[in-house]
């Protein structure tokens, strides 16, 4: 006796917002298996998750904010998830349709580690020049302290905040050029074991 054939729900997974094209454009469970690194049942079921969360279809830089905080309650999660938000939102447009969520998703959670040093890059490179400057790196360490609940005008805290942005951006610019290129963080990532371990964290294995 053959199986039933999957429903439509499961087998057409999202559509592009009908603003930005004059038709939504179909994608099938198939295409992100290919894509990803999920298996197609954890795409259903993440796809059930997030039509529960963002019934459009796709999830706004608020949305995505208030979902943050609820994994982050005892901080303030808004700033740092305006920069991840950033990074899952690949075509600039406000809006991560679910296709793009699940990209992101693969990369950290199943992706190597090369994959991960990419994306942090992506991360701190907040405008995206392909460089990272000191006070990116400090936007950044702001955030993360914010997001971990760190009270702000904390003067031996604010200090010592400051001597670990030092200490980490020199990491990364021995040499004193001022920003820090892909070529550059790369290196210093990955001769740091601390972080790098910190990668497997986040991987979870299918």
């Amino acid at each position: 006796m053959t199986s039933p054939p999957e429903s439509p729900i499961e087998e057409v997974v999202f559509e592009l917002e009908h603003t930005r094209v004059p038709k939504p454009i179909n994608v099938t469970i198939e295409d992100l298996y290919r894509e990803t690194k999920f298996s197609k049942q954890e795409i259903r079921i993440m796809y059930r998750g997030f039509k529960t969360e963002c019934p459009e279809g796709v999830v706004h830089e608020e949305c995505f904010k208030e979902i943050y905080a609820k994994f982050f309650p005892h901080g303030n999660s808004s700033l740092y998830a305006h920069h991840v938000f950033r990074t899952f939102d690949i075509n600039s447009t406000g809006s991560v349709n679910f296709r793009d969520f699940l990209n992101i998703l693969s990369t950290l959670l199943r992706g190597t580690v090369y994959d991960k040093v990419k994306w942090t890059f992506k991360l701190y490179d907040v405008n995206g020049d392909g460089r990272i400057t000191r006070g990116e790196m400090s936007d950044l360490f702001h955030s993360i302290h914010e997001l971990m609940g760190r009270r702000p005008h904390q003067p031996e805290e604010d200090r010592k905040a400051k001597e670990q942005l030092e200490r980490t951006f020199r990491s990364f610019d021995p040499h004193n050029v001022g920003y820090i290129n892909f070529e550059m963080w790369m290196k210093g990532l990955l001769t740091n074991r601390t972080i790098v371990n910190s990668f497997h964290v986040f991987h979870s294995d299918p």
